[in-house]
This record gives structure tokens, C-alpha cells and sequence, in this order.
């Protein structure tokens, strides 16, 4: 465990200068991750990996947010690409557990376990870390600011109520709520944009201030005998949850529920008979306009969604009849025994540099921004916005089918600030888009990505906009991270690397389809190269060395774009090119038959083509 700022020699080694003034603090590092979030912690890890002196301040006892802190601790998405650090974690959960077998325990995600133990495992993770500091129990209260320039962030202890000071040359936002960014007075959206704004063509409701419905998440436990249920809830009545499953089903004019009481409990089961609550049919889902409002009314709003789920627990004993379930005594460090806060769907959303919307994922060859060669996170799950406690709320965004897709480097960065990078579920996306990047694995993937964005611009002495795009992909790639989608490329294999930068640059093109829970874009790796396409991306940069008599490109033309990439002629090239073909571990070298795909990736990754395809924020070629 880490002591706190004072009297633990690693903290004060790692931070470059520390001193108190009777209670109040002041601290400076280089990069300050504002919320020990799923978002926030993959971001200080990463940031430190890089080498770079980094502080997570958490405003509770945990690490983790949605997947630890708000108890929703199952993944959502991503089986197939397992990026980064949440593949890291992942498979840290399935060492825990005993494989992946033992962590399929509900119906709800292939991977389910408890709170707790993520909690556990980020700690572990963190821990490692010799250039990571982190600081719990500190709430984030405003942006330091020297004139214009953003310097830091001021931080209150809950417990001792001293002031915490930290200076920072970056601040990363990864509060489940945008709240850094609000205080930086940096514009951002909340809610549902029209159609006229987006061109979208998902939203039927026109511009609202809707966002999705929260849920205050309580962990029940079979304790193998009945329990003493929970003291009765005020204004408790059963009926409030009748079609939330087909055991108590009786105001017909409610949609018929599609499970038992036993299968919707089973919907969220954890690993050592635990059963997560997490239920939006006519269950604990409650619709909270929370974002903007004080302290002190997030507070009692927030006490209406713990009644919630408090009514729902009671129902669950008393009239499904399932004694032997109680809260968990050994899950979350509260006096309720409930999570520590709750699960926020949707946040504040950054004006960024980019704003992804829903044409990026649907159509992201053919949208006037090329946004997918700036990729820096990957999701598959399709858009899923919780909405059935507010009916006035669009009612067809549950599991609106799209491919797989990448998320933008530009998401992350305000338009008019060099100092804040955002994370978690505040990026530059729209409000139909959130319902996909809002997930785990996308969330945990964007704070790698802020981590890195925020490291590499401090040791290069630059602003985040101002990063070389290519070498921050290059980075997540050496880091186990994907940045292009491809279900049927594995990291395991020897080509994924040269796969995934030749797709990002966009010579060759994946298949995106919508395949219900896991959706997929297929790179097809062993069908032979498409000339047109590749050459309508090549010729942005160079000239065409290829006679485009046949619809497939040969070995042989394969040999010219490398002759070309060397500025020497393929004749010279030839024992070069043939050695690089050995080397990669290429077979039937023949240069009359047509090339293959990842054959293709392979051989000119061993040309530089991908750092020769230098993109800026746009997604456009630099000349």
C-alpha cells in the first residue's frame, strides 16, 4: 500500500518537489491524471512506463471507476482485441480466476468478476510503476491557472480537509464527468445533438439535454441460507418493478419481459456466487440529469438512485423470494455496502480538435475527414444507450448495429488548450457515438492513449496537437495496443504490427460488418491487394511506379514501391528486397504471382512506409 504524501520515500522521489504548510500541500510533477478511473489509472500507468513523472489523484479508496469504484465489473466489447492495457488486465483477471471459463459466469460479458479484486489487480499494476504516485481520498475542486495557461489542479482531502496544490506540465481529465474541463471553462456539449448538427440521421428526437439513465450498482451475495432482508425502503411498492422478469409479470401493458427471475439475476453473475445489479428493464437504471449540477445537488440526486436500487434489492428478497441474497459484506468499503458511486453512462463531451460521430464508424473510408488513420483506440460493441427510465428519450439506440472502428487521436485534445488532454467518457464524440465509446475497454484504451499523448509531448518539449501522429501510434503498438480494428489479425501474430500500420494508413482497406454484441472489421490477410485502392492512397504521396493493367498487385510491384521508398532503381533492389522477404519470413518468393495482403505490410513495413505516411489531426496525408 502507498503512504500518503510525507511520509512515503518512494512518493517524495518520484515527485520533483513536495513541502507543507501546516495541513495544505504543494506538489509538482509532470503529468497530473485528475481520477484513478478505469480511464484515469490506464493513463498514469502508461504515462509512467514512458518514464515520465506522474500523479493519479482519486477522490476515493479505489482504483478502477465504472469497472471497481461503481461495481460494473464486467467488459463490455473487445473479446477479439484485447489493446493494450485492458488486454494486460484482462488476462490478469483470468489468471486470478483460473482461466477463462471461470470468469464466464453471467450472461451479460464473457468476463465478469469482483469489484474488488480489480480494484486489487490496478493497485498491483500501479505498484510496479517506480515513476507512478498516487493520492486517494483527495476531491478534485478547480484548474490552477497562471493567466491563460493551465498549471495545475487544487484538490480537497474528504478526511483531514487539507488543501492539496499540484502543478503540472499536463493534465489529464479522466473524472467520470468532464469536471476538470468545466473548470477549465472549455467548451463541451451534454446530451443529444440534432441531426442538423451532426448529419448523423440516428437522432428522430431532435437537440435535447437527455443523456442515459445511471445506475447505482449493489452486489448481492449467496450466503447459502436466508437472510435478514433489508430494512423495508421508503415509498417501497413492487409494482414500480412488474415485467422486470416473467416470475412478476402482471401489468400487461408493459412490454413482456424475455427472462425469469432466476436468468436476470444470472444476467450479472460474478465468481463465488455473486450477482451484480446492474438491470435496465424495469429495474435499477434511474434517469438523473446529473452533469452540471452542485455538489450538493449531485448529492441528494444521488441518494435517489442508491433508493433505487435499495427498492430493487428488496423486491429481489421479498417478493421474487430469493432469501438467501444479500448485499456482499465483502465487496465495497461503504457503510451501506453498496458501490461507491454510481455508474455514469455519459459525461460532459470536449469540443475537440476532431468530433467523432457515428459516419466514422459506420463509413470511415468514405467521410470527408479520413479520422481513421489517426486511430488510437479500438472498439467492437454496438450503441448502446440506456434510456428506458426516460421515455421521452430515443427508444431505438439499444444495440444499434455498427462495425468495429478506431477512435481518433483528436478526440482527446480541446481545440483551444495545450495543457488539458481528456479521457474516460468526456472526448470530442458525439451523443450517439458515447453509446459505444463509453465502454470499458474503449474508456481504458483512451487513457493508454492520453498517457502516451501526454509523455511523448513533454519529452519532446511540445504541445499535444503538435505531436508527431505516427510515432504516438508507434508507441501504442510497441505497448500491445491496437489501432486498427481487425478481428481476424491476432497480436499473436508476427505480422500484426505491419498489418496495423498499413491499415492505418489506408493502402489497404479492412471490411467492417455489424455482427450483433461483437462486431468486426475483417483485413482478410491472405486475399491479394486491391491496385486501385491501394494506389488511390499511394499516389498521395508518391508517384506510380505500377502498371495498372491488372486489378492485383504482384511481388514484383511490391519490389518497385520499395525501389521507390529507397530512391533506387528495383534492379538495385533486388538482393535488398529478397533478403527482407527472408527476414520477415516470407515464403513462394515468385515476383509474377500476385501479392498478398499481409505479405504487402510485411514487406514495406521493412521501408518505413508508415512513418513516410505522416498524418496530421485530420487524418490527412502531410505532404
Amino acid at each position: 500500500m502507498r503512504l500518503k504524501i510525507g511520509l512515503s520515500f518512494l512518493l517524495l522521489s518520484i515527485i520533483t518537489q513536495s513541502f507543507s504548510q501546516g495541513k495544505n500541500q504543494f506538489i509538482t510533477t509532470d503529468v497530473l491524471v485528475v481520477g484513478g478511473t478505469a480511464s484515469g489509472i490506464c493513463a498514469g500507468i502508461q504515462s509512467a512506463r514512458l518514464g515520465v513523472t506522474t500523479l493519479v489523484v482519486e477522490n476515493t479508496s479505489w482504483l478502477g471507476g465504472m469497472l471497481t469504484s461503481a461495481g460494473v465489473s464486467a467488459f463490455d466489447g473487445n473479446q477479439h482485441l484485447p489493446s493494450g492495457l485492458f488486454g494486460e488486465f484482462r488476462q490478469k483477471i483470468y489468471e486470478h480466476y483460473g482461466g477463462t471459463k471461470a470468469v464466464s459466469t453471467g450472461w451479460v460479458s464473457n468476463v465478469l468478476f469482483e469489484p474488488h479484486v480489480g480494484d486489487a489487480i490496478f493497485k498491483q499494476m500501479a505498484n510496479k510503476e517506480r515513476h507512478l504516485s498516487i493520492l486517494y481520498h483527495y476531491e478534485f475542486k478547480e484548474v490552477l491557472k497562471k493567466g491563460n495557461k493551465i498549471t495545475g489542479a487544487l484538490f480537497y482531502h474528504k478526511k483531514n480537509h487539507s488543501l492539496l496544490r499540484v502543478q503540472a506540465k499536463r493534465v489529464i481529465d479522466a473524472t467520470e464527468l468532464g469536471d476538470v474541463l468545466y473548470s477549465a471553462k472549455l467548451p463541451y456539449d451534454v446530451g443529444m445533438e440534432s441531426n442538423d448538427k451532426t448529419g448523423e440521421q440516428v437522432n428522430f428526437s431532435g437537440q435535447s439535454d437527455i443523456i442515459q439513465d445511471l445506475t447505482y450498482v449493489g452486489i448481492l451475495k449467496d450466503y447459502g441460507k436466508p437472510q435478514k432482508l433489508i430494512p423495508r425502503p421508503i415509498h417501497y411498492d413492487s409494482t414500480e418493478f412488474d415485467g422486470s422478469n416473467t416470475d412478476f409479470y402482471h401489468d400487461l401493458s408493459r412490454k413482456k419481459p424475455s427472462v425469469n427471475a432466476k436468468k436476470m439475476l444470472d444476467y450479472g453473475k460474478l465468481p463465488n456466487n455473486k450477482y451484480m445489479l446492474n438491470w435496465p428493464i424495469y429495474g435499477n437504471d434511474i434517469y438523473l440529469q446529473i452533469i452540471d449540477k452542485s455538489p450538493e445537488e449531485r448529492a441528494k440526486m444521488i441518494e435517489q438512485a442508491k433508493q433505487q436500487t435499495l427498492r430493487f434489492i428488496y423486491f429481489i428478497q421479498k417478493d421474487l423470494g430469493f432469501t438467501h441474497l444479500s448485499l456482499a459484506d465483502d465487496e465495497f468499503p461503504t457503510d451501506d455496502k453498496l458501490a461507491l458511486y454510481p455508474y455514469y453512462r455519459e459525461s460532459r463531451r470536449v469540443h475537440g480538435m476532431v468530433r467523432m460521430l457515428v459516419q466514422h464508424i459506420s463509413k470511415p473510408f468514405d467521410t470527408p475527414q479520413p479520422l481513421y488513420t489517426t486511430g488510437i483506440a479500438v472498439g467492437d460493441y454496438p450503441v448502446d444507450h440506456h434510456h428506458k427510465k426516460n421515455l421521452a428519450a430515443p427508444q431505438h439506440l439499444e444495440f444499434f448495429p455498427v462495425p468495429s472502428f478506431n477512435i481518433p487521436l483528436g478526440t482527446l485534445i480541446p481545440k483551444n488548450n495545450d495543457q488539458v488532454i481528456i479521457a474516460e467518457k468526456s472526448i470530442s464524440v458525439s451523443n450517439i457515438v458515447n453509446g459505444t465509446t463509453r465502454l470499458q475497454p474503449c474508456v481504458m484504451q483512451i487513457g493508454q492513449a492520453a498517457g502516451v499523448l501526454a509523455a511523448l509531448s513533454i519529452q519532446q518539449g511540445i504541445a499535444p496537437k503538435d505531436i508527431s501522429i505516427r510515432k504516438l501510434q508507434q508507441t501504442l503498438l510497441d505497448a500491445q495496443a491496437y489501432i486498427m480494428p481487425y478481428k481476424d489479425v491476432s497480436l499473436q501474430e508476427k505480422y500484426f504490427k505491419s498489418v496495423q500500420k498499413i491499415g492505418a494508413i489506408g493502402l489497404i482497406r479492412g471490411t467492417g460488418v455489424s455482427e450483433g454484441w461483437s462486431n468486426a472489421t475483417y483485413f482478410k490477410p491472405n486475399e491479394p491487394v486491391d491496385l486501385a485502392i491501394f494506389l488511390q492512397k499511394w499516389t498521395e504521396k508518391f508517384a506510380n511506379p505500377i502498371s495498372e493493367n491488372n486489378p492485383h498487385m504482384k511481388v514484383e510491384d511490391a519490389l518497385k514501391l520499395a525501389s521507390l521508398l529507397k530512391n533506387v532503381s528495383h534492379q538495385k533492389m533486388m538482393d535488398d528486397f529478397q533478403s527482407n522477404w527472408k527476414r520477415k519470413g516470407l515464403a513462394n518468393f515468385d515476383l509474377n504471382r500476385p501479392i498478398l495482403r499481409y505479405e504487402l505490410a510485411e514487406i514495406l513495413d521493412c521501408y518505413d512506409v508508415f512513418q513516410r505516411f505522416e498524418v496530421d489531426m485530420y487524418g490527412f496525408t502531410k505532404k
